[in-house]
């Protein structure tokens, strides 16, 4: 699990199976999209997302509105996908544009600056892509 901002951290599903791991970073939500987890103490929300299949804008905007609101509570959030290098930072990327006012390319370089490991699949590129209106080749990702 890494940190992108004081309160958004991207990770994987290993990292939401541990309620302990969880409070040391002082997580009160989670945006779960590999499978649903329920704990008493923390919000969460489970989206159907799958790596290599087009995000459609209905997930991704339930997604940014559940990140975003736990922000206006106040709470930490971590952002999980099986393996936390696609489909989280797919969703942290459009946080980050959709909070921030960054362009793609620089929110990408964001995560990736916090997250190494950060390797968005081309077809969910494209979708984000499609939803921010900007044309970015998936070769500049590879290089960013």
């Amino acid at each position: 699990m890494n940190a992108i901002r004081k309160w958004l951290y991207i990770g994987k599903y290993r990292d939401t199976l541990d309620p302990a791991y969880l409070a040391v970073r002082k997580i009160g939500a989670v945006l779960q999209l590999a499978e649903p987890i329920q704990y008493r103490d923390i919000e969460s929300l489970y989206l159907p997302v799958e790596d290599g299949f087009p995000l459609g804008n209905y997930y991704l905007r339930q997604g940014i509105d559940f990140v975003l609101n736990q922000k206006k509570l106040r709470r930490n959030v971590l952002v999980a996908c099986g393996s936390g290098m696609s489909r989280s930072a797919a969703f942290v990327v459009a946080i980050l544009i959709e909070n921030e006012g960054l362009g793609l390319l620089e929110a990408l370089r964001v995560v990736k600056s916090h997250h190494p490991d950060t390797m968005i699949h081309p077809t969910l590129w494209k979708s984000l892509c499609v939803v921010y209106r900007e044309d970015i080749p998936f070769e500049r990702v590879l290089v960013t």
